[in-house]
């Protein structure tokens, strides 16, 4: 296990009720002024949107709107947020939504005090001379950005989907109420248990040894999504399955997985490849090819993790051999996203054979992905052909 550090500086009020504690944390982190973020209507036609507008009003706080974010975020969003910050003075910003608008919320804050182009400071270009406080009310589990300081967002210009990753950008306090997951379509459901599944394996597929603390406590949160993940399909109002999904896709990415060890992340850098050109929801977009990274760097050598997983995840027999087991668990992990629904192909999401290439270059731009097993465009290209 390596040293580490131990940051989580987010206060979390979970369950039932909890947004009645907004205004006051507003005024607690110095806003006077704010500029609410969200993405569809939902949110104000489930009563989120006046449920939060209520409290601020309550404690004499102003507010103005940036609605309309989209999936996979754009840099355009990220632009008009910071124009509105800067045209009503706002000194705090409150995202409503799921992961998309939070990372949105955090780009505008990161930005605020940027003088160029907000897009600069994903490419490298500029950077982050100071942020604004950043308030959170969840409405989907799915990404973990309620508690992590990542930014990622597309740009449709460049054919884009870079991050930015800062302790500074880390909420100040969210609002995590599992009776606001209740109206999320299934589809969404399943991409996002599929997402919070993801973000485990990337930091279970490690190199460092000597991390089974960290191993068990994923264990655990990916047997929670094979359990609850299909309740919530059956029964969208079961609160102790959007309760369980809810908690663990922020235990997911809040970096307590991560601590003492390093994560792979190429995935989720093959994932960004294609939204960047073809704008898959990104947990569909992993249910494709996370199957498709298992099976490519599977080896002797990397047996051991896989074996893991299988037995203490999958609950593959004994009676197996170690290669035997290790595949059964991707083959059960395919199948699983299988039947939340998910597609298995990238033609069935739309994308094109003779795009792959492309995509490949996309994705090591700035140089080898993952640590697991370093790829670099060859092997990018290997994998999109295989989950093509």
């Amino acid at each position: 296990m390596l040293n580490f550090k131990l940051s989580l500086p987010t206060e979390v009020f979970f369950g039932k009720g909890q947004i009645k504690v907004v205004g006051e944390q507003v005024r607690r982190h110095g806003g006077t002024r704010v500029l609410i973020c969200y993405g569809s209507d939902r949110v104000k036609r489930q009563g989120i949107f006046d449920a939060v507008t209520a409290k601020l009003v309550d404690k004499g706080i102003a507010w103005h709107e940036l609605g309309g974010i989209a999936p996979n975020p754009r840099i355009t969003s990220i632009r008009e947020g910071v124009r509105l910050i800067r045209e009503h003075r706002c000194d705090l910003i409150v995202a409503i939504g799921g992961g998309s608008v939070l990372d949105c919320a955090k780009g505008i804050s990161a930005a605020s005090g940027y003088e160029g182009d907000p897009w600069d400071l994903y490419t490298r270009k500029g950077e982050v001379k100071g942020v604004l406080p950043l308030g959170m009310v969840l409405t989907l589990a799915a990404t973990g950005s309620e508690m992590n300081g990542t930014s990622v967002v597309t740009n449709l210009e460049t054919k884009q989907k870079l991050a930015i990753r800062l302790p500074m950008l880390k909420p100040r306090f969210s609002v995590l109420d599992p009776v606001y997951t209740y109206s999320v379509p299934p589809d969404q459901t399943a991409a996002g248990t599929v997402d919070i599944m993801s973000h485990v394996f990337e930091q279970y597929f490690s190199p460092v040894p000597g991390t089974f603390v960290q191993d068990r406590l994923a264990d655990a949160l990916l047997k929670t999504c094979l359990h609850y993940g299909p309740v919530a399909l059956k029964e969208p109002e079961n609160y102790e399955a959007r309760a369980n999904l809810l908690w663990a896709g922020t235990l997911a990415l809040n970096e307590l997985l991560t601590y003492g060890k390093t994560g792979d992340w190429a995935t989720h850098m093959i994932g960004h490849g294609v939204a960047a050109h073809y704008d898959v929801t990104h947990g569909v977009g992993l249910a494709i090819l996370f199957p498709h990274w298992m099976q490519f760097v599977l080896g002797d050598d990397a047996q051991g993790k896989f074996y893991d997983l299988a037995r203490n995840v999958w609950g593959v027999p004994l009676v197996m051999e170690r290669m035997e087991a290790a595949r059964e668990g991707i083959a059960r992990t395919r199948q699983f996203f299988i039947e939340l629904g998910m597609p298995a192909r990238l033609r069935e999401v739309g994308v094109a054979e003779d795009m792959l290439p492309t995509i490949a270059k996309t994705v090591v731009e700035f140089g080898e992905v993952g640590v697991f097993r370093k790829l670099g465009e060859k092997e990018v290209l290997e994998i999109l052909k295989k989950a093509y």
